[in-house]
């Protein structure tokens, strides 16, 4: 047995996978694809190849952006009709590769993160969308939870008594559906209110503190909760990560990683992650505990199909480290 051989034997033993994968549709941040709904499906062939079976929308709705065709947001938001209804289309394909459909809840582009951010009324709105997308979709066999797109960082009471009211409502239209959140962490790579990196990581008893009361707050209305791992130092994942798993536990909450295939690093934002980086960090997350994870996200920074080429790599690590057969050369977009 070669020397190359037995490396990949031994990564294949890792019990760390990536099963779940945002779709980032409505956008903020990362440029569109242009797919159709023959590329999506190739995609989601690739994500099964991978393994992955849970796929969350993001966000439902953006502003006036819309990835379905709600009355409710072009009444009140002003909102763009779309020219396909993409949460249809992504529930048929989850049903179609056997996968679990997370549903983003609707983003004003109001930053919750401010002082006078209005819970009342953003609720209110969030809450009327929600419903119609449960009127319209909540039948579907695939559709088995929400995505909560607030992503608080620390001590943000604002955005905790939205979960609170919004988790509340959701659990109580569609009883036995899973409730999740993907919240950042204060490290240095994070972002303050005015956008400039924060360069120095909080210590980790004050994020145990902080975290310890939000968890208090939202038990038993969030189900799941994904910290992003990119915005602490790699050699600090271990540490805040467990704190992460072992607050999830008292609090009845299931802790999974989302483990960022972007490079927060690089002056380009935001290219596909340095595989080294990604494995680094599925290995701090299996130290620490931590048994599931996500990624945002697959389309744009691990797919064959992706328009950055080096998605392709990544892809080809990322299954070698697996132990799956699948390789970029095997998938064909055009």
């Amino acid at each position: 047995m070669t020397a190359g051989s037995l490396k990949e034997k031994s990564l294949s033993k890792s019990k760390m996978r990536i099963t779940g994968t945002f779709l980032d549709e409505i956008s903020h941040d990362i440029p569109h694809q242009n797919w159709g709904e023959d590329e999506w499906r190739k995609d989601f062939g690739a994500m099964r190849a991978a393994g992955i079976h849970t796929v969350i929308l993001i966000r439902c709705g953006h502003r006036r952006w819309m990835t379905f065709p709600s009355k409710v947001l072009q009444a009140k938001a002003d909102g763009f009709e779309p020219p396909v209804d993409l949460v249809r289309m992504f529930l048929s394909l989850s049903e179609e590769f056997g996968m679990d459909f997370y549903c983003g809840t609707y983003d004003s582009g109001h930053p919750w993160w401010e002082p006078d951010y209005q819970v009342v009324p953003e609720v209110a709105l969030m809450r009327e969308v929600c419903d119609e997308l449960i009127d319209r979709y909540g039948d579907c066999p695939a559709f088995k939870g929400w995505y909560l797109s607030q992503e608080i960082a620390g001590s943000n009471p604002a955005a905790v008594a939205c979960y609170q009211a919004l988790g509340a409502h959701l659990k109580a239209r569609i009883p036995g559906s899973r409730i999740m959140i993907s919240p950042g962490m204060k490290g240095a790579k994070a972002y303050d209110a005015n956008m400039k990196k924060l360069g120095k990581t909080i210590a980790p008893e004050l994020h145990e503190a902080e975290w310890d009361e939000i968890m208090k707050r939202i038990q038993g209305t969030v189900d799941i909760i994904a910290f992003q791992d990119g915005h602490v130092e790699i050699e600090l994942l271990p540490v805040f990560l467990e704190i992460n798993n072992r607050l999830a536990r008292k609090y009845g909450m299931e802790c999974w990683t989302n483990s960022e295939s972007f490079d927060r690093d690089m002056p380009i934002d935001f290219l596909p992650v340095k595989w080294e980086k990604l494995w680094l960090k599925l290995k701090a997350a299996e130290k620490a505990g931590i048994t599931n994870a996500i990624t945002f996200e697959f389309s744009h920074f691990m797919s064959p199909h992706s328009m950055y080429p080096s998605a392709r790599g990544l892809f080809d690590r990322y299954c070698e480290y697996a132990g799956l057969p699948a390789r970029a050369k095997d998938f064909r977009l055009y």
